[in-house]
């Protein structure tokens, strides 16, 4: 197996041969301990990133990206540990595997050292806001406020508490029927710690996550940003309708260990006898909307495709897959498994079959899962 010196080396010998030779003359002088060469390095590897479309970029300049990262970061951990860790999480994020392992082990050596107050974990007076958000999360009355026309006036989703796994698989998982499972992660740190505004800024306060900003990802205006998460919690609680914000579909769990610590991965995901498919982290405000869209995998849902409901609660509207083509998706490849169809303002001229047809739908509480067929 390569060492990481063995690595580096073949990584500047393949920049050099895709004509990087200035990044690759800035990366030794970072090794060197040029913090000047390193953020120049660091520039040049962000700039081949955003060249084409990242479905194109080459793996080299990922792995060179995060070289640079590891290069700023450790320079940087000295004086600025925020400064240090957010050159290592933009490693983590955007940078490619072949240096992961050296990314995780310098943000762990960042993370420990934790012995002077730097600011972190300051919460100060929105713990009684973070508060007041949780129990406001549980007045069921405004929930039913938002819901689409005809919501829970169907079949509902059936409801099963902590049934074996034999049974799971059995009554749902080969006949490919959604269930909603109660009370089997009530032993998750998770359910107590995350109601903590300061033990989440304290965890991962000063880690940067990549959020999106709109209603639903299908809105025209909708953008994505990089900030850090004590700042994505502001932007949480600011309740600005005109801004919501969210993190979905992000490896979290990979990226803050310490966050991973506080979940375990319920046995029901692996009734199919594979590896899990992602272990994706879901944080979004009042309001947010999910448009109607299918995944190809089984998902265990508890916020989105392989997610746990851990804090709030959350609307899932499900139609089976063999009424896809009713809901008409877009024609767009990147779109292709989303419905052009607005549950909240249904168009009977433009999608006039998706009104009269069946589905199961529920409300998902603290503490539950959901089961959801490939392509439901």
């Amino acid at each position: 197996m390569a060492t990481g010196g063995e690595k580096r080396a073949a990584l500047l010998r393949q920049i050099t041969e895709e004509g990087g030779f200035a990044f690759v003359a800035s990366a030794e002088k970072a090794d060197a301990g040029d913090l000047r060469a390193a953020e120049a390095a660091r520039e040049m590897a962000w700039e081949q990133l955003h060249s084409a479309p990242w479905s194109e970029v080459g793996a080299a300049w990922r792995d060179a990206y995060a070289l640079a990262c590891l290069h700023v970061g450790g320079l940087r951990a000295a004086d600025d540990r925020r400064a240090a860790l957010r050159a290592l999480d933009m490693g983590l994020i955007m940078g490619g595997g072949l240096l992961r392992a050296e990314l995780e082990a310098a943000v762990a050596r960042v993370v420990a050292d934790r012995g002077r107050d730097d600011g972190a974990g300051e919460a100060g007076g929105d713990v009684e806001r973070w508060k007041e958000g949780l129990a406001g999360s549980r007045d069921l009355a405004d929930v039913l406020k938002l819901l689409p026309l005809k919501s829970l006036s169907c079949k509902p989703i059936e409801r099963r508490s902590c049934i074996s796994l034999e049974a799971f698989i059995h009554d749902y998982f080969l006949c490919e029927s959604p269930v909603i499972l109660s009370g089997c992660i009530d032993h998750w740190p998770a359910r107590t710690k995350w109601k903590d505004i300061k033990y989440l800024e304290r965890i991962a306060g000063d880690r940067t996550v990549p959020v999106e900003v709109g209603k639903k990802y299908v809105c025209t205006e909708r953008k994505q940003e990089l900030m850090t998460f004590s700042q994505f919690l502001e932007r949480i609680w600011s309740c600005d309708s005109t801004n919501v914000t969210y993190l979905a579909q992000h490896p979290l769990f990979d990226q803050i260990k310490e966050l991973r610590e506080d979940i375990t991965v319920p046995e029901y995901c692996y009734a199919g006898g594979g590896e899990l498919q992602a272990l994706n982290a879901w944080f979004g405000p009042h309001g947010t909307v999910t448009p109607l869209h299918h995944d190809p995998h089984h998902n265990l849902i508890a916020q989105y495709p392989q997610w746990y409901m851990v804090l709030g609660r959350k609307y899932f509207r499900l139609y089976p897959a063999s009424v896809s083509g009713d809901l008409y998706p877009h024609t767009e490849t990147m779109l292709s498994n989303t419905s052009q169809v607005d549950l909240d303002n249904i168009d009977d001229k433009e999608f006039p079959r998706t009104a009269d047809l069946e589905f199961m739908d529920g409300i998902l509480e603290e503490g539950d899962l959901l089961y959801i067929p490939p392509k439901w």
